[in-house]
């Protein structure tokens, strides 16, 4: 029975990846991956989808060159009154600004810098 759920919290971290997307890439990959093996398989099922999250959350990360390309760029930061949610996408409202030579963008609010998607999802928060 364990080694079923075992297989079956793995698959649900490979197959779900936006589940484990979040701020901090492996790190948020293995807390949320725990936590949703721990629902699904008690001990056995956090350790397994901890795992899991942890392999799920390191590919989803966008690459190092992203993030200092995102750190460097001078863009100013616009004021918005709603809340910036990882994998939550942004309102069209918001402005953002193409990486170059990558499938990310991004966007300063209220003084922290977002990666986005190529659906405006935000995949990260810089700082």
């Amino acid at each position: 029975m364990r080694k079923g759920i075992t297989a079956f919290v793995l698959a649900l971290g490979v197959a779900l990846p936006t589940a484990s997307m979040a701020q901090e890439g492996t790190a948020a990959g293995v807390a949320g991956g725990a936590a949703t093996g721990a629902v699904l398989g008690g001990p056995v099922g956090a350790a397994a989808g901890a795992v899991a999250g942890g392999v799920a959350g390191t590919l989803m990360a966008p690459p190092k060159q992203v993030k200092e390309y995102v750190v460097r760029d001078e863009r100013p930061s616009i004021a918005y009154e709603g809340e910036v949610v990882v994998g939550k996408p942004l309102p069209k409202t918001v402005e953002v600004y193409r990486v170059p030579d990558s499938d990310y963008s991004y966007t300063v609010v209220n003084n922290r810098r977002y990666i986005v998607d190529n659906d405006r999802t935000v995949v990260e928060v810089v700082q």
